[in-house]
């Protein structure tokens, strides 16, 4: 309680930057700082590998389809045939969407008809989980907690095939409970059942970017999960950051350079004329791998198994882009990410361009997921410091 009498007026010290301890330095975008830890996978830059818990990602899209490795990142181990086949026909059943939501959804697709199906799929995902009463991660059990992700999961690749098709004028493709994950996902795009071999060379391309690493839409959907909000809100803002050009935005824009080189005699002076004005080289290079990216190498003989002109020109400017790049800028290994072939195969595979990053975010959303179920098994909130550089403080506030 306050006294009466008199008082004294209370002061608050300078705090120098002499007198505060110096904080430690920090890479530039954390690079390399370990943050937490996971059992979900890891990236082996240097090696060139990345792995899905115990399994290389890029064995299991050679041998696996896209359930068992939804399965393996949710449950800790790859399913036997009477769970893959329960799993596969429980997620089946989900692809459906909230009536409310599918109301909603020409809105939503005019609304962001320039900004794309990714864009629109911010607000179809946050009406999704209000729809679907998500509660806060914090105040549920890890059971309800796996079933609102296998309910989002589901519903992520029904939303943005309806928003890119209303988005031209074209009614939405119900779900098929049959087809399996992959081939649902062309079917509702396009309106006609896949051709096995695309859908597979799809189904591969999907299970191979579910997950990578502590990445910034991952790691975007932990900070959100650390808080213990609901897991639709982690996953609007996962897909927030990956709407980024510098993150999810390259396999359109790689296969825009094909284009923008148009012939082979072109190659060398093209790439040239880039490098020289500090332009980047979308699809080259990577923040993690310094060697070849085994995502690409993987979708380049996906490529090469359908052949054809662009393939090989595909082939023929890699080539000569690694060549002038390790001239001009020798010492640094810059390679093809998954973005430069990932453009090809779904350019092969009949997938719009505008599709290519919503197409990998129906992927990602299952590693989304398994991180979001991950980081809530932890109760702390993600919280780092940050050094304030300014004008030091404080200073008399000029009078107005």
């Amino acid at each position: 309680m306050p006294t009466t009498g008199t008082t004294t007026p209370a002061t608050t010290p300078a705090v120098t930057p002499a007198s505060a301890p110096a904080p430690a330095a920090v890479p530039r975008g954390l690079a390399g700082v370990v943050v937490t830890d996971t059992a979900l996978g890891d990236v082996r830059g240097a090696e060139g590998f990345y792995h899905y818990r115990q399994y290389s990602a890029v064995e299991l899209a050679q041998k696996r389809g896209f359930e068992d490795v939804w399965y393996l990142m949710f449950h800790g181990e790859l399913p036997d045939a009477a769970r893959r086949a329960e799993f596969t026909e429980r997620t089946a059943r989900l692809r459906r969407l909230p009536e409310d939501v599918r109301a909603a959804l020409p809105v939503i697709a005019g609304a962001s008809a320039r900004s794309g199906p990714l864009a629109g799929l911010r607000t179809a995902l946050s009406l999704f989980g209000a729809s679907a009463g998500l509660r806060p991660l914090y105040d549920i059990d890890a059971d309800e907690r796996r079933t609102d992700a296998l309910a989002a999961c589901a519903a992520v690749p029904t939303m943005l095939t309806a928003l890119y098709r209303l988005g031209r004028g074209l009614e939405p493709v119900e779900p098929r409970d049959d087809l399996p994950h992959a081939a649902n996902y062309l079917y509702m795009l396009t309106g006609s059942e896949p051709d096995p071999e695309r859908a597979r060379a799809i189904e591969r391309y999907l299970i191979s970017t579910i997950d990578h690493g502590f990445n910034a839409s991952t790691f975007t959907a932990r900070v959100i999960a650390s808080t213990g909000a609901d897991l639709a809100a982690a996953l609007v803002g996962a897909v927030g950051a990956l709407s980024g050009p510098l993150h999810g935005g390259a396999p359109s824009r790689a296969l825009d350079t094909l284009d923008a080189i148009g012939t082979v005699d072109r190659i060398d002076p093209w790439i040239r004329e880039r490098v020289g004005a500090g332009d980047r080289i979308m699809g080259f290079g990577h923040p993690v791998y310094r060697t070849e990216d085994p995502r690409s190498r993987m979708l380049r003989e996906i490529a090469e198994s359908f052949g054809g002109p662009l393939t090989d020109f595909a082939v023929q400017v890699e080539s000569r882009v690694e060549a002038i790049l390790a001239e001009l800028k020798p010492g640094r290994e810059l390679h093809t990410n998954v973005e430069f072939y990932a453009g090809v195969v779904m350019e092969l595979c009949g997938l719009p361009r505008a599709m290519f990053t919503p197409t990998f975010a129906a992927a990602r959303v299952v590693g989304w997921s398994a991180n979001i179920l991950e980081q809530a098994e932890d109760s702390k909130i993600i919280r780092p410091a940050a050094r304030y550089v300014g004008p030091p403080p404080p200073q008399p506030v000029p009078a107005g």
